[in-house]
């Protein structure tokens, strides 16, 4: 059932304007304006309308896939529901198809995959073929289709993050380590010498969380799970200093959501588990002020689900779990703050991926229920 959303005739001018300002299409809902319903004109350039594409060769989740520099898509690793993969496949755009490329030196899930400035992919940590943390890390080399392996992890570890400095350097943080201890300790690595070097640690040990690299080169770590359960505190890292500090917490304590960098600089953080639930609660962080504010909340309670920036500025946000796996997809206006439905996947699923092609399409490959070969494209349409 839709909500109705109560709109000031000002609120319904921006409504409008931000529709003639987008590149896609979406339809909107009847709006409560005063006591009267108003029937708002589709947006032009917000509707997505998901396609069937090739599949892979192994179905999978908790994989990764990272855009390569060439505009083919990576995938690798993950869980068949029978043993963790090595297999790795490459996609292709322009015809549509997956490739098998070189597999992993080290099967691996819940890792981490990171493309460096040399083009070359990182990819560290997650669980091995014993489903025991490793502290092992490979380079996946686009040209040769081959992986080479680099300097190992300081601390074996998965479910951790990493994200990409402004300079090139990678920034590992938190995860869970051989022993299932939730751990606070952070690590750089350099492309240049191929080796990890210890960091400032989190002020708490964090699982499921999200890091966005800031406009300003810092990193937010928001949410997560931790030795007390949902968590609802912030930190910052400055790789001028190395350190962590705190920064405002979320308004719900949260993991397995996701965060997204914004155009305006701000980051929103969308669904997730909050304690024992799914939850619709989304929430925008300031780095100005270093508060976060609430704004609109989806339509469907979700976790697991992915989050993609479009080029234009708004959000897609597409299946997940509540209950069930959903296949529902929405999208995020941020000069709104609402969410707006627009096509559904054609199989329900979570624990997959979604990458926005170099054409404005998003893929969204594998996935769960059942360890899914299928991959599906994301395509804008408009008049």
């Amino acid at each position: 059932m839709k909500t109705k959303t109560s709109l000031t005739g000002n609120s319904l001018k921006r409504l409008r304007s931000a529709c003639f300002s987008v590149a896609n299409r979406i339809a909107i809902p009847s709006l409560v304006v005063g006591a009267a319903l108003v029937l708002v004109q589709p947006c032009a350039g917000l509707s997505f309308e998901f396609r069937e594409t090739g599949s892979l060769a192994v179905g999978r989740f908790l994989h990764t896939a990272t855009l390569l520099s060439n505009g083919q898509v990576l995938v690798a690793g993950g869980y068949n529901g029978t043993i963790i993969v090595a297999e790795a496949e490459l996609y292709d755009p322009a015809s549509g198809t997956w490739t098998v490329t070189g597999s992993l030196n080290t099967a691996r899930d819940i890792h981490t995959a990171t493309l460096l400035q040399n083009g070359l992919v990182l990819v560290a940590g997650g669980k091995d073929s014993n489903a025991i943390a490793s502290a092992s890390a490979e380079l996946y080399d686009p040209a040769s289709g081959t992986w080479t392996a680099t300097g190992s992890l300081s601390t074996a570890r998965w479910d951790h993050t990493a994200t990409r400095l402004q300079n090139g350097t990678v920034l590992i943080a938190g995860g869970y380590d051989s022993s299932n201890n939730v751990l606070r300790s952070a690590e750089l690595y350099d492309p240049v010498s191929g080796t990890w070097e210890p960091t400032g640690s989190l002020a708490q040990g964090r699982v499921a969380y999200t890091a966005t690299l800031l406009a300003d080169g810092r990193v937010l770590v928001a949410g997560g799970g931790g030795v007390g359960g949902s968590l609802a505190s912030a930190e910052i890292y400055d790789p001028t200093t190395g350190t962590w500090s705190a920064t405002g917490s979320l308004n719900k304590a949260r993991f397995e959501h996701t965060a997204t960098l914004l155009h305006n600089g701000q980051v929103l953080v969308a669904g997730g588990l909050a304690h024992s639930s799914s939850t619709t609660s989304c929430e925008l962080y300031d780095p100005a002020s270093g508060a976060w504010s609430h704004t609109g909340a989806l339509p469907t309670a979700v976790r697991c689900h992915t989050a993609t920036l479009l080029p234009n500025g708004p959000v897609l946000v597409a299946g997940g779990i509540g209950n069930v796996a959903v296949a529902d997809t929405e999208i995020y206006i941020p000069t709104l703050g609402i969410w707006m439905s627009t096509g559904s996947l054609i199989t329900p699923q979570f624990e997959h991926t979604a990458t926005l092609l170099r054409n404005g399409e998003v893929l969204i490959a594998a996935g769960y229920v059942a360890p899914l070969a299928s991959a599906e494209l994301g395509v804008r349409f408009g008049p």
